[in-house]
């Protein structure tokens, strides 16, 4: 099952981010977000209602739900759809990937749990891959503050998903279902959203465009109903840290659809800084120690049976 549930996330989430580059355009950002949002959670409500009946929250946690709206999808996703208009989509969710490092850090700071011994190595390893990934413009006249502004404003909405991903552990904790809780929290989302677009006095017409209302579909449908509520449960069934290791792998999924689409180039210094990002990643999710420590079993394993093998007439 959590096989599934990670192929399922790392297939969708890897062609979100292209999606959300089709969105770029004539229509204000937090009006795609709130129409997204707004689809995704109405339609979760129906299915709420549908499957668990009358699944009533307390006031309280109605508060958290909207916090949770707040985090992962509305507020985050204002800073991705803008990173959009300054670095490729593919680079964004490489930058995503740090969301293994934020969750390790809020998971010690909301539930006192220690980072284990390899997140700080592991923290150091993405931290100099990112800084690698961009090595070619740090100092040089291409590094402009679209770029400085398209990295910050990735990495500030993959700390607002962190916050989202310590939200759902509290409502899972609590026994909420957390088709009831996210059904909730897009909807807060796409309310604050809304209503940041009406005070800017936004249309809320959407454009009779084929390509906009395709990749709108699919982000309400796949990105938002069917990915987040996959990752969600594998938050609740493995926890937030081992449940990010899906942000590990569709990074190359939204790299390929970047090269091929938005005419992402590969460089040297692109291939060795993924390289060490995944590989900070990796370190993270499988400990050298335990690697080593299974090898050697199956080698002396095989030795073994050789040996006695060996001995046979």
């Amino acid at each position: 099952m959590n096989g599934l549930l990670y192929l399922c996330v790392v297939g969708i989430w890897g062609t979100t981010w292209f999606a959300i580059a089709l969105q770029q355009g004539e229509v204000p950002l937090l009006v795609s977000i709130f129409w997204r949002f707004a689809l995704a959670g109405g339609l979760l409500l129906v299915m709420s209602r549908w499957r668990l009946g009358r699944n009533h929250l307390s006031w309280r946690d109605h508060g958290f739900c909207l916090l949770q709206g707040l985090c992962a999808f509305s507020l985050n996703f204002f800073c991705f759809y803008l990173a959009a208009a300054h670095i490729t989509t593919g680079i964004e969710s490489v930058i995503f990937s740090m969301a293994i490092l934020f969750n390790a850090i809020n998971q010690a700071l909301f539930y006192r749990t220690t980072p284990v011994k390899r997140f700080w190595p592991a923290a150091a390893l993405g931290i100099i891959g990112i800084a690698i990934l961009f090595s070619d413009q740090w100092g040089a006249k291409q590094f402009s503050t679209s770029l400085g502004l398209g990295i910050g404003l990735s990495l500030l909405g993959t700390y607002g998903f962190s916050l989202g991903n310590m939200l759902s552990i509290r409502h899972q904790r609590r026994g909420l279902a957390i088709l009831t809780t996210n059904s909730w929290a897009m909807c807060y989302g796409a309310a604050v959203a809304g209503a940041g677009a009406y005070l800017f006095g936004y249309s809320f017409v959407l454009p009779a465009q084929p390509l906009y209302l395709g990749a709108l579909g699919y982000l309400a449908l796949f990105g938002s109903v069917i990915g987040f509520g996959a990752y969600y449960l594998l938050v609740g069934r493995i926890g937030a840290g081992q449940a990010a290791y899906a942000t590990v792998l569709f990074p190359l999924v939204a790299l390929a659809i970047s090269t091929r689409f938005e005419g992402y180039q590969w460089h040297l210094h692109a291939v060795v800084g993924l390289g060490v990002i995944l590989l900070g990643n990796f370190i993270m999710f499988f400990p050298l120690h335990k690697i080593k420590k299974s090898r050697l079993r199956s080698l002396f394993a095989s030795v073994t049976i050789e040996g006695k093998r060996s001995d046979l007439p």
